[in-house]
């Protein structure tokens, strides 16, 4: 099977980006080299755009753009334990063909194929390796007198010895600086040594070097220049003083990205003319559409496509039930900016829901049930302070020191501030339906998410008459903030929690259905007192009251 009729991303190599965890990316520019130099902000031009060769990575991995070529999926290690499970979701990109495939999409064994061990999902794919191919530019095997040929390095192994080499001459630069009074004083012996060792040379050539060659060129300070790739040390020269660095210069001017090209505000003709309507009437007339017509209508012309990406006409999507999420539905998403998003079981990564919710700042509603922990766990390192509602119902694997995690304020506070500001701070709406939630958990969730206004308990064991008296203690917050409570299921409920529920002054609704050790009797009581009024009772242990 060739490669071209493989897919339209056959053979093509994909750029990849850097790893942000090896000691080059972590590090800061040094200033010195002649990519620091360019930059704008040490007072270059900034014509290069390349990073500093300090900071070139080491271990560079695949955009989260690249997906697989047989089954259009992109990698899904995070959402499995095993180490066999996660090498078969996870992609491989080969050095030969440079496909990206999952390797359990192809079907062959693990063995089959070689594994670079130097640079992440890298390999030598088991297709190319059973037809014998080789890379692009193969180099001679090194003869060796002593034993058999030793073969060539790969392409990337001498890209990262080179970049040793280089950190290395960088870093013994500023040795050789401190010692060069004394490298100084032994210049005109060492010369004079050279001059005698090249003279027998010169005096069997019968002739003197040209001027200026290449071989024998001397420095403005009497020094004679070493090749590097001469077969000696790396620097055997002596050094003078090095320069002072240069001092950062600071901009004169802000520098800020070109502005995007304003929206036509009319809708041009084929005659050349333009519609009567303008663009805030078509936008009123897109507001009555669905997301399947609003499709269609993106689909009639380039005006409409770019008035139909408004986030007015998208303030809800819904994801939930997939399979699997590709990279044009997330940037799909980015791109319309919806208040409300629905995840519920899909299949979503937490590399994935990381980089969605890094770019959704507006977001209100996130709704994640039946997702797995692996995946909402993202949710501790992105920040979103618009989030009002948080749907986290059904999540298998959850304990006691994950919802912690989730609760707690981040650990990079700035010093000296007084004030630890959870992540749940301003979410109004908490569903945590089917969680195996505890005392310790809800003593938590009061003191970080002290402005909830409706809380979804139901199904969770662990909530017994203890949580209730938590709730409603003078010293919790949701005494006075609580309007709906849902306990339907928690089977640890008994007639005595009831008496509490009087302690809410704003409770409008409270569901206690399918609590089985609550009698109706007890309820109906509750009901016909009220807190400041009676509760109207639609169904068996459901009381309501009209606000």
């Amino acid at each position: 099977m060739s490669s071209s009729s493989r897919g339209p991303g056959a053979g093509a190599r994909r750029r990849r980006t850097r790893c942000r965890r090896c000691r080059a990316c972590v590090r800061t520019e040094c200033g010195d080299c002649h990519f620091c130099r360019d930059m704008k902000k040490f007072g270059g031009p900034g014509r290069m755009k390349q990073s500093c060769l300090l900071r070139q990575c080491t271990a560079p991995v695949l955009p989260h753009t690249a997906v697989c070529l047989l089954c259009g999926e992109a990698g899904k290690e995070d959402t499995v334990e095993g180490e066999e499970e996660k090498f078969g979701l996870s992609l491989m990109e080969c050095t030969i063909c440079n496909e990206i495939v999952h390797p359990g999409c192809l079907k062959m064994g693990k063995a089959e194929g070689v594994i670079n061990a130097e640079i992440p999902n890298c390999w030598e794919c088991p297709r190319c390796t059973q037809e014998g191919r080789t890379s692009k530019k193969p180099k001679p095997p090194l003869a060796s007198a002593e034993g058999p040929a030793v073969p060539s390095p790969s392409p990337q192994r001498e890209k990262l010895e080179r970049f040793k080499r280089m950190c290395q001459l960088l870093e013994r630069v500023p040795d050789t600086s401190s010692s060069s009074s004394d490298s100084d004083s032994d210049s005109d012996s060492s010369g004079t040594s050279l001059s005698e060792e090249e003279a027998p040379g010169e005096a069997r050539n019968g002739r003197r070097p040209a001027r200026g060659s290449s071989g024998e060129k001397e420095n403005r300070g009497g020094r004679r220049a070493v090749r590097p790739g001469s077969g000696g040390p790396l620097l055997s020269w002596p050094l003078g003083p090095a320069p002072p660095p240069r001092p950062p210069q600071l901009e004169r001017h802000v520098v800020r990205p070109p502005p995007r090209s304003p929206e036509p505000d009319t809708l041009p003709l084929a005659a050349g003319s333009d519609h009567p309507l303008p663009r805030a009437a078509w936008l009123r007339v897109f507001q009555h559409l669905g997301p399947r017509e609003l499709c269609i209508c993106m689909r009639v012309c380039r005006t409409w496509s770019r008035w139909c990406y408004d986030k007015r006409l998208w303030p809800r999507m819904d994801l939930s039930r997939r399979k699997s999420l590709t990279p044009p539905m997330l940037s799909g998403v980015v791109r319309r900016q919806p208040r409300a998003l629905d995840l519920s079981w899909t299949g979503v990564s937490k590399k994935q829901l990381m980089w969605l919710l890094n770019r959704l700042q507006g977001l209100q509603e996130l709704v994640l049930s039946g997702c797995s922990w692996l995946s909402v766990s993202a949710l501790g390192s992105a920040p979103l302070p618009a989030l009002r509602l948080l749907d986290l119902r059904w999540i298998e694997d959850v304990k006691d020191s994950q919802l912690r995690e989730l609760l707690l304020p981040p650990p990079d506070t700035k010093p000296g501030q007084t004030e630890s500001r959870g992540r749940l701070q301003g979410v109004a709406e908490l569903r945590l339906a089917g969680l195996e939630l505890t005392d310790a958990s809800l003593r938590l969730l009061l003191r970080h998410a002290p402005q909830l206004s409706a809380l979804d308990l139901s199904h969770c064991a662990h909530v017994g008459d203890p949580s209730v008296h938590l709730l409603t203690a003078p010293t919790s917050p949701l005494r006075e903030t609580l309007v709906h409570l849902n306990l339907a299921g928690c089977h640890r409920l008994t007639d005595h929690c009831l008496p509490l529920f009087r302690r809410c002054p704003r409770l409008r609704r409270l569901d206690l259905r399918s609590c089985r050790q609550l009698s109706p009797e007890a309820c109906a009581r509750l009901a016909a007192a009220g807190p400041p009024g009676p509760f109207r009772c639609p169904e068996e242990k459901l009381l309501l009251k009209d606000s």
